[in-house]
């Protein structure tokens, strides 16, 4: 056995230490993360999808999937608010509806909204679809090799066909190995709403809330969204099969 001088010991327990931040990036790349203050966003159902081309490009292994939780959609919009929870929700339930025996396949997914993309929220909720999708605008990926693993203009706005007056809006989606196609609406006209929050929303929005006003706007706020995600009434999301 190696006996070590206890002169070397505070040494290598540097080495030790410094060996490991090396190894993790650093200790706070380690440990750095976002923390958001509602606590359901960890209990939402998340969604599970197959990417080919993060497999062909080596980011993961086949059969693994990318798995995105409601915290990215609100990550990648900057807030959380009913369009943001539907979209979410109605992509979750579109995905189930298309692929009801496998993992749905990113990138192989074609989505059109009815109207423009300046129709009601269309273009901002359009972008949670096409991160869980992969399905981008004119500005996407266009593919390699001769356009292989294309996403580019696989999300679509259709200006001849408005959607229902009442609704959020209302998406196709369609499978493109199979040419499976669904529309689902998304509607949150039923949902209800605090009083207070109407009072509190002036404040809180114009930064003049105080820290408990603000605090317990967000918390009514929030009612509504876990209503969304957990609990959505009927008529919220209508799916129709196109084919």
């Amino acid at each position: 056995m190696v006996r070590l001088h206890k002169a070397t010991m505070p040494m290598l327990s540097l080495f030790v230490f410094f060996t490991s931040m090396w190894y993790l990036g650093g200790v706070s790349m380690a440990v750095e993360s976002t923390k958001f203050n509602k606590v359901f966003f960890d209990d939402v159902e998340p969604i599970k999808v197959e990417d080919p081309l993060a497999v062909v490009l080596g980011a993961m292994d086949k059969g693994e999937p990318l798995v995105y939780t409601y915290g990215d959609a609100v990550k990648m919009a900057g807030h959380s608010c009913p369009a943001i929870s539907g979209t979410y929700k109605m992509t979750q339930l579109a995905l189930k509806r298309l692929y009801p025996d496998k993992t749905p396949v990113r990138g192989e997914i074609k989505v059109k909204f009815r109207g423009g993309v300046e129709d009601k929220v269309n273009g901002p909720i359009s972008q949670v679809v096409s991160l869980i999708t992969g399905a981008a605008p004119e500005s996407g990926f266009g593919g390699l090799g001769g356009g292989r693993y294309n996403r580019k203009n696989l999300l679509t706005f259709d200006e001849t066909a408005a959607p229902p007056a009442d609704c959020i809006c209302s998406v196709v989606f369609e499978r493109m190995d199979t040419g499976k196609k669904i529309e689902i609406t998304y509607s949150n006209y039923m949902l209800g709403g605090n009083p207070k929050m109407g009072e509190l929303m002036p404040k809180a929005v114009g930064g003049k809330a105080t820290n408990a006003e603000q605090k317990e706007f967000g918390e009514l706020w929030h009612e509504r969204i876990k209503t969304i995600l957990f609990n959505p009434p009927e008529g919220m999301f209508v799916i129709k099969e196109l084919n």
